[in-house]
């Protein structure tokens, strides 16, 4: 069996061809898996960053949620308040009227025999 130069020649140019086909391959694997690597950061950057603002907005709303509840606890308390002292300021303002309309002056005083004169 006679091997010529043309068919070695041919047969390292046919295996140069499927070397570079599979380099060529390899090489859009491997761009593809980085890329993959790389839009998965990204996705899991992005979803890091969505739910630290989503925290955000939990925190202002649960914040304003309890300065509103304090707010009304606040306003129940302020006109129980009210309700104590307008109650005492009464019973104060009686008892005032009450001293207010007795005398004074004792029934044996000078004045008041000279008023009864």
């Amino acid at each position: 069996m006679k091997i010529s130069l043309e068919d070695v020649i041919a047969s390292f140019a046919a295996l140069a061809q499927r070397a570079k086909m599979k380099k060529g391959a390899i090489t859009i694997v491997a761009i593809f898996f980085i890329l993959q690597i790389y839009f998965v950061r990204e996705l899991l950057a992005a979803e890091l960053l969505f739910g630290m603002g989503f925290a955000v907005l939990f925190v202002m709303g649960l914040i304003f949620y309890m300065i509103g509840t304090l707010g009304e606890r606040g306003y129940y308390l302020g006109e129980a308040g009210a309700r104590v002292i307008a109650s005492s300021a009464r019973r104060g303002f009686e008892s005032l009227e009450e001293v207010s309309r007795k005398s004074f002056r004792g029934a044996a005083s000078e004045s008041a025999q000279e008023s009864a004169r």
